[in-house]
């Protein structure tokens, strides 16, 4: 994925650990991927002295899912690795209870291929070695819907069977590829498919940000959309308070840096009129209320903005009165 601006992006590790690595090239029948998994289905935080590791009550607060991490290394310099949760459902041949202790056999069955599981676990620490099996058929049915697995622009390059295993994991589908492809959202390649199913992003998800007056989002900007909680009731809370916004751009940093509904509300109140996306922004960052505007005006009725940020750091001073 590319980096995002602001700095922020960078949590995104925790939200789905994940090296998707990519290139140009063209093979004819797809190799099996092998590597090591690991699993931790304890809380040590809220465990006690004395618990018995088998009580149930110390399990993970989701109970039907098992954290899973995966690790592939295929030529020896770049590795794969990929961390998320999986509902025991669709661990096949896994259940709960065998998370306590013993020999585990488990596999992960998704359109893009299986990936089979062997290990052992003690005291809820698994560990053990996979082995990837891709679908051939998955393949040729993305690359008919437009999305070839065997092309890419990425500098850095595993293979497409590590690109396969990568669409496993995440649970990448040709159901998803239609989906996006229904709403006429433009050109999509590969890594599109992989951001949408990590972010949940979908034909009606798309529909919505584009009929808030953002025709031309991209894949990127609805990525920005999931992580900062933009949605079309935020952007309608927004319009509302009279401070439209078509800059796309000017609405993270509105969610960025908190600028609720509610504080566009209680600065309007308080008379600050004409006010840009930037003037918002400053406000919060300097973290300047109502209640600070309002005795900054009690001084000077025509305070500005800008005054108001001097006042904050220092740098021209006007005299406001505290009551006791």
């Amino acid at each position: 994925m590319r980096k995002y601006s602001y700095g922020l992006l960078s949590g995104l590790a925790s939200i789905a650990i994940i090296i998707i690595v990519i290139g140009n090239i063209t093979i004819v029948a797809q190799s099996v991927v092998t590597g090591t998994w690991k699993s931790d289905t304890w809380s040590d935080k809220h465990k006690k002295d004395g618990d018995d590791v088998l009580d149930n009550t110390i399990l993970k607060k989701d109970e039907n899912k098992l954290h899973l991490s995966f690790s592939s290394n295929t030529d020896g310099r770049n590795r794969n690795q990929f961390g998320s949760g999986f509902e025991y459902a669709d661990l096949q041949g896994l259940t709960r209870e065998q998370t306590l202790n013993g020999t585990v056999s488990f596999r992960i069955v998704r359109e893009a291929g299986t990936i089979d599981c062997e290990g052992t676990f003690t005291n809820g620490k698994g560990s053990g070695t996979f082995r990837f099996t891709p679908s051939t058929s998955y393949l040729q049915g993305m690359k008919a819907r437009g999305f070839d697995f065997e092309r890419s622009s990425s500098k850095h390059d595993n293979g497409v069977d590590e690109r396969l295993l990568s669409a496993a994991l995440i649970n990448v589908t040709t159901a998803l590829a239609d989906d996006l492809k229904s709403v006429g959202f433009g050109d999509l390649d590969v890594d599109d498919l992989f951001k949408a199913a990590i972010f949940k992003i979908d034909s009606r998800f798309m529909a919505e940000m584009k009929a808030t007056g953002f025709p031309n989002l991209t894949m990127e900007d609805l990525v920005k959309a999931r992580i900062f909680k933009i949605d079309a009731e935020y952007v309608r809370q927004v319009n509302d308070m009279g401070f439209a916004e078509k800059d796309f751009e000017k609405l993270v940093k509105f969610r960025i840096f908190k600028v609720t509904p509610e504080f566009l509300s209680e600065i309007k109140a308080e008379g600050l009129t004409n006010l840009d996306s930037e003037d918002i922004v400053k406000l919060r960052i300097f973290k300047i209320g109502a209640e600070y505007i309002r005795r900054a005006k009690q001084e000077n009725p025509n305070v500005t903005v800008e005054e108001l940020v001097q006042m904050k750091i220092g740098v021209h001073r006007i005299k406001v009165k505290y009551d006791n």
